[in-house]
């Protein structure tokens, strides 16, 4: 058996919802031959039956009615065996409520991948069934899903010890600034104060000790207690 394209449609088989190819074809014909599907059938008709197929002058649609009008489609090339191809369309059908937790439109949607993933599990590269049971599926997708689960954990640990480190970087440049500017502040002020108090120059211009240009011939300071005694001395005349 050869499956070309698996797949679940909506609307009585005028909506697809998800399709998987297993073997290369363009996109145009697989969209073609889906589009092609709804035409072949009726309501009537596949009401009638659980499942049935229908061909065409290249392909055999196989394909099964689910819940909520939703279809489960197998599209096969004609020199398919169809008892093999029934076998595989009883097993998806299993499958896809299992995977997707319903047969509704959302749910399928919701879990578009995981059906993918389960589909690749029934069926190979090339379109050749697998000898698997549903359990060993759940199995399957339960350590997929586990070592995926490890490898986001690990990812995630990888992006928080990376942002630790950039935090830290930044905290110790931050750090590094802050005490340049206090060494500066401090070396600053230093400098200032000598430059303000030690200065000679500011000592002789204002009259601490030195002498001003142009003044060598002062008059000598005045003496507060010679000019008191000689007020005395008036103060007793007759």
């Amino acid at each position: 058996m050869v499956v070309l394209s698996a797949a679940i449609l909506a609307s009585d088989g005028n909506k697809p919802l998800m399709s998987r190819q297993f073997v290369e074809m363009p996109r145009m014909r697989i969209e073609g031959l889906l589009a092609a599907f709804p035409k072949l059938i009726t309501s009537q008709h596949s009401q009638q039956k659980q499942h049935t197929f229908v061909e065409t002058d290249t392909v055999r649609y196989v394909y099964q009615p689910l819940e909520n009008s939703l279809y489960l489609l197998l599209i096969t090339t004609k020199t398919s065996n169809i008892v093999e191809d029934l076998g595989t369309l009883r097993l998806l059908a299993k499958v896809v409520p299992d995977v997707a937790g319903g047969q509704t439109e959302a749910s399928v949607n919701e879990n578009a991948f995981e059906l993918i993933f389960a589909f690749d599990e029934v069926l190979t590269v090339g379109g050749y069934k697998e000898e698997i049971t549903l359990s060993n599926i759940q199995k399957n997708l339960a350590m997929e899903s586990h070592d995926e689960k490890v490898h986001i954990m690990l990812e995630e640990k990888k992006k928080e010890e990376a942002t630790k480190r950039m935090e830290e970087r930044s905290a110790q440049i931050a750090r590094g600034k802050m005490e340049a500017m206090k060494n500066q502040m401090m070396n600053g002020g230093v400098n200032d104060g000598t430059s303000g108090l030690g200065s000679s120059s500011g000592m002789e211009g204002f009259g601490g000790g030195g002498h001003t240009d142009g003044y060598e011939n002062n008059a000598a300071p005045y003496n507060y207690n010679a000019s008191k005694n000689n007020e005395q001395v008036v103060d007793e005349g007759p």
